[in-house]
């Protein structure tokens, strides 16, 4: 099954959400769809960037799946951009 991933740039945390309970919350907006293959909080470019790797059967799905983990995550944080990408080879491409 291919590899997707989706990379969401956080601002501002939503009045009341502590930081810790960000990555989780994305972490089981996936879970809840398809299989984490891993999560990871960066910072990137001065920024934070909430990483999760999941497995999905098409550009599609992996889409949806996006969609929906960028609306949960924009509850707790501003998210300024998001982008999903797959698993090529050694190599992650936009699909």
């Amino acid at each position: 099954m291919p590899s997707f991933r989706v990379t969401l740039a956080i601002g501002a945390l939503a009045s009341g959400i502590a930081p810790d309970s960000v990555l989780p919350a994305a972490k089981d907006a996936v879970r809840k769809l398809a299989v984490v293959e891993a999560a990871d909080l960066q910072v990137a470019r001065g920024g934070a960037q909430i990483v999760v790797r999941f497995t999905a059967d098409d550009r599609e799905f992996a889409a949806q799946i996006a969609q929906h983990i960028a609306t949960v995550t924009a509850q707790l944080a501003s998210v300024e951009s998001w982008r999903v990408t797959k698993r090529e080879g050694a190599r992650w491409v936009t699909p």
